[in-house]
């Protein structure tokens, strides 16, 4: 793909993905009210834009995840989060679409964040960092696109704060959305789950090694309360039913109990290697601005307390997904999201995928939810214009 660059603009490739400089004559302004400028976001595409430039799908990665949907993770050589949806020929089919995923602000694998060097201290920025919003991420999202010459989205999708960052973007940029898909999502964040949250950057703060923030600067790492922080949101991801029918009450590698503190559960072992695998990746000042943003999250809040104001007069097309068994955002959350639209006659369809997989049903093999996502996406895509797909496509109709 040709990328035409503006005027200050940095462009890079390397095999890890794109690399792109923005804000650099025209900062971005944050809700706390900081500007922030010039700003690096990592992104990755899939695909090829078409010269109409109406094929573009953005995906949006939820709180642990980053822009290597259908990539070897760098650092784990994990295959991507999204690996068996995208390719040519697949739901998010590369033959058809352009797929756009970027590293959001904050993060840690590219895009800026509080591990990167402020350039007014030469130091990482740590807690000194501004504090970020869903909606500061989907602006910068929008500065991407705008830097790409992508003026609407065919659509956006994304699950679990992917989800908010989907419901964001239809609330600030209608007109740039034509189709959305937000699944296992919340238009706000609950109680129970900013509990949660604050459990996580609690166990964070304890661990010495965190340094009030300033690890980076000193060599250390709080990798202990990291991993109970993974631990512990992990746990939130997964159904009663999927973690009994996965471990039980087995025994790791033994046939009594050791009648010590070592992990004598296969689920103990489970969530341990959870814990330490991840401070291999993710940064811990990431984790607390990112899960703070979360909890800030309230789209009710943000239009005058009433959701459906959020999507007054909205041209998108929607499809809601949520998963039986899904605690963490349960379908009740959804249902909001689709009496809201209702409310404003928007163009809604609601899907409750029957799932005892819990949370974590869209990020693996769901038939039922991925025969919705294709079958919404075709619809949408033939209201949109688009060509069918090439293996949809009958003799003589175009086919190559």
């Amino acid at each position: 793909m040709t990328v035409s660059e503006p005027p200050g603009l940095r462009h890079l490739r390397d095999p890890r993905g794109y690399s792109i400089e923005l804000g650099r004559d025209r900062p971005v302004r944050l809700d706390c009210g900081a500007d922030i400028g010039p700003i690096t976001v990592a992104y990755q595409t899939y695909g090829t834009l078409n010269a109409e430039r109406s094929n573009a799908i953005l995906i949006c990665h939820a709180l642990t995840g980053d822009h290597y949907v259908a990539d070897p993770h760098p650092i784990t050589g994990k295959p991507g989060w999204w690996n068996d949806l995208v390719g040519p020929g697949r739901l998010l089919d590369t033959d058809r679409y352009f797929l756009i995923c970027s590293n959001v602000l904050g993060g840690c694998m590219g895009t800026t964040g509080p591990r990167d060097v402020n350039p007014a201290t030469g130091k990482p920025w740590g807690l000194s960092f501004p504090v970020i919003t869903i909606g500061d991420m989907v602006r910068v999202q929008a500065r991407l696109l705008d830097a790409l010459g992508i003026d609407q989205l065919f659509c956006v999708v994304g699950g679990s704060m992917g989800g908010m960052q989907t419901l964001e973007w239809c609330a600030s940029f209608p007109e740039r959305v034509f189709a959305a898909i937000p699944i296992a999502t919340a238009a706000r964040h609950s109680a129970q789950n900013i509990a949660f949250h604050e459990v996580g950057r609690q166990a964070i703060a304890a661990d010495p090694d965190w340094c009030d923030g300033d690890y980076l600067s000193q060599g250390k790492f709080p990798n202990r309360g990291l991993a109970v922080a993974r631990m512990a949101g992990h746990i939130t991801y997964l159904s009663e039913a999927a973690l009994h029918r996965k471990f039980g009450r087995n025994l790791q590698e033994r046939d009594n109990f050791s009648y010590g503190f070592d992990a004598d559960f296969q689920v103990e072992s489970y969530l341990r290697h959870q814990g330490s695998t991840f401070v291999e990746r993710f940064d811990a000042n990431s984790y607390l601005y990112i899960t703070r943003a979360m909890d800030y999250f309230d789209l009710a809040a943000a239009n005058g307390g009433a959701l459906a104001n959020a999507f007054r007069g909205t041209p998108t097309r929607f499809c809601v997904i949520s998963f039986s068994s899904d605690w963490l955002f349960p379908t009740s959350e959804s249902r909001a999201v689709v009496q809201a639209l209702n409310a404003v006659a928007a163009n809604v369809s609601f899907v409750e995928i029957q799932s005892d997989k819990g949370h974590d049903a869209f990020l693996l093999d769901e038939p039922e939810f991925h025969a919705t996502l294709g079958g919404f996406l075709d619809g949408a895509a033939e209201h949109r214009g688009l060509p069918r797909a090439v293996k949809d496509r009958a003799p003589g109709d175009g086919a190559p």
